[in-house]
C-alpha cells in the first residue's frame, strides 16, 4: 500500500476513500483513529489515503481533481469572493 492522499480532516479522506472507490479503486484510511489522541500526538500527518501499487497511477489523477475541489473554496474565501452576508452569529475566520 501506498499513500496517495495525505488528508487535513477524516472527513477529507474518505471523501478520497469513496471517490476511488466510486472508480473499483480499493482505498484504505490510515491513521483515522489516531485523531483522538490529538494533543498527545502532532496534528498534521495523522490520516492518510493508501491504495496498492497497482493502482497509484489510475488513482492519482481522481486525487489531483479532489484536492483542486477542496482547495478552490478556500482561495475564494481569502480573495473576499464569499457570496451574499454571513448568517446571524456567524463571524468570519
Amino acid at each position: 500500500m501506498q499513500i496517495v492522499y495525505r488528508a487535513d480532516t477524516i472527513i477529507d479522506a474518505n471523501l478520497v476513500k469513496g471517490a476511488l472507490a466510486s472508480e473499483g479503486i480499493f482505498a484504505y484510511v490510515a491513521g483515522e483513529h489516531l485523531v483522538g489522541a490529538i494533543g498527545e500526538l502532532p496534528r498534521w500527518g495523522l490520516v492518510n489515503v493508501m491504495v496498492s501499487q497497482s493502482d497509484i497511477e489510475r488513482a492519482l489523477p481522481i486525487v489531483r481533481e479532489i484536492e483542486k475541489a477542496l482547495a478552490a473554496p478556500l482561495a475564494s474565501d481569502a480573495a473576499g469572493d464569499r457570496e451574499g452576508p454571513l448568517p446571524d452569529g456567524i463571524l468570519p475566520a
